[in-house]
């Protein structure tokens, strides 16, 4: 069984002292590929090194609503020259739109849009964050598709109703579920995830952050993105087997993957083994 954690931040310092053993955990339950996110560009260089340490590991630059206020006049180019600069870049963000508390919504909104139009003059899928600000996500889309035409993408960590989750559907977005859909009372959250096409749908774990239930409260890593697909496929009357198939597909389709060979899984599972004996 292979399976791909679509969103991570592992760059983080609560990794730091154990990001090898962290890796073999998420080898240890199939995590075959891996999207880190970038907060904002500043990242690049530590996330880049991070890439190459770990082939699984793909990519993605951009800055999120919450950093807006870091926006300059030159960032539009610097995140299209960092995104340029390496193949494993497969994605813009994560980027959109954070009304929880902000007084900077129309700001947030330029520098989303600035974001929407380098992702689709690369042809990049785009990584969107969007909290309590569903309705302008839409309509500013639906203004952006209208004017420039569609870009590909995917809303991360998703938590809106069914409702919203449909306009995002019509859109051509992908839908991704984080450990918050295993919470005991993310009803809402629970009744999307049973209604996303079987060809749209995507799994995640956004660690460090909202590890999923029975790992609630701890650190969160790759490797527990085993419970957000365990626990969807309940949702979706599913064997396991079935929803990593389907997310895997899907994950690969947006971002460009290939999986790997059968026997290159072998031959690191050898490796290990005699780092392990030797």
């Amino acid at each position: 069984m292979q399976l791909i954690d679509t969103h991570v931040h592992i760059n983080f310092d609560v990794f730091q002292s154990d990001l090898e053993q962290v890796r073999s955990r998420w080898q240890e339950v199939g995590v075959v590929r891996l999207v880190h996110s970038c907060v904002e560009p500043k990242e690049f260089p530590g996330i880049q090194a991070l890439a190459a340490r770990f082939p699984e590991l793909s990519f993605a630059v951009g800055l999120h609503p919450l950093d807006a206020k870091k926006w300059t006049p030159n960032m539009a180019d610097e995140i299209f020259s960092l995104a340029s600069s390496n193949t494993k870049v497969v994605a813009i963000g994560e980027m959109g739109l954070d009304f929880f508390k902000a007084q900077n919504r129309e700001h947030q909104k330029m520098v989303f849009e600035a974001q929407l139009a380098i992702a689709k003059k690369l042809d990049l899928p785009v990584i969107i964050h969007c909290r309590d600000a569903a309705e302008a996500m839409r309509d500013m889309l639906q203004e952006f598709w209208h004017q420039y035409g569609s870009v590909k993408g995917v809303m991360h960590c998703w938590a809106g109703n069914p409702q919203e989750t449909q306009w995002f559907l019509d859109l051509g977005f992908y839908i991704s579920f984080s450990g918050v859909v295993t919470f005991k009372n993310a009803i809402a959250i629970q009744e999307s995830a049973k209604m996303v096409p079987e060809d749209r749908l995507l799994i995640e774990t956004d660690c460090p952050f909202l590890a999923p239930v029975p790992k609630r409260g701890k650190r969160n890593e790759p490797a527990y993105v085993y419970h957000v697909a365990e626990f969807v496929a309940r949702l979706r009357n599913v064997p396991l087997e079935t929803l990593a198939k389907e997310t895997t597909q899907n994950a690969c389709r947006l971002f460009g993957f290939t999986l790997p060979d059968p026997s290159e899984a072998n031959q690191s599972e050898i490796s290990q083994l005699q780092k392990h004996f030797n």
